[in-house]
């Protein structure tokens, strides 16, 4: 039995899955794309897709990490929110998961004001800090989402170069 197909298949539904986890939060998306990109590689035995190529997509998954905690939190700084309105807007996009897309929208943005409601603050600063975070984490996504689809573009364009050659 040729199990060339099954692994293609596990590549394809990681590379998907990742996709799905650049937007809902709860989600590694990144790493995912990459495991399934990495699967793909191995597949081939590294020929079409090089250890040097692995190498950058590396890079870029590292590169999405980074992007993802820093714009969260220099957004919410930003514009003055707390420690605990950072932390707020995270449990709130986990929350906002279970509530549907206006969860996912709305959850960081609420978790962020009653977190920094909580530390005292009115009621216009708590806005600030929740649009911040807010902020943070829609540049974080999408950019996490560009590298994704960079990702899969460089070995699409390995893959088809590869034909033509």
């Amino acid at each position: 039995m040729d199990w060339s197909i099954l692994w293609w298949l596990l590549a394809s539904l990681l590379v998907i899955a990742g996709l799905a986890g650049t937007v809902i939060p709860v989600l590694p998306g990144v790493p995912l794309v990459f495991a399934g990109l990495f699967v793909g590689a191995w597949i081939g035995h590294f020929e079409t897709i090089s250890w040097l190529t692995v190498g950058v997509l590396a890079m870029l998954t590292i590169v999405a990490w980074a992007v993802d905690f820093l714009a969260s939190v220099l957004g919410a700084r930003y514009l003055g929110a707390s420690s605990r309105a950072l932390w707020g807007a995270g449990f709130g996009a986990i929350v906002g998961i279970f509530f549907g897309l206006p969860g996912i929208v709305l959850g960081p943005f609420i978790g962020a004001v009653l977190g920094e409601l909580s530390v005292g603050s009115d009621l216009l600063k708590s806005g600030r800090s929740g649009l911040g975070a807010w902020l943070g984490m829609v540049v974080a996504t999408a950019t996490k989402l560009a590298i994704a689809f960079l990702m899969i573009g460089v070995v699409i364009f390995k893959l088809g170069f590869a034909q033509l050659a």
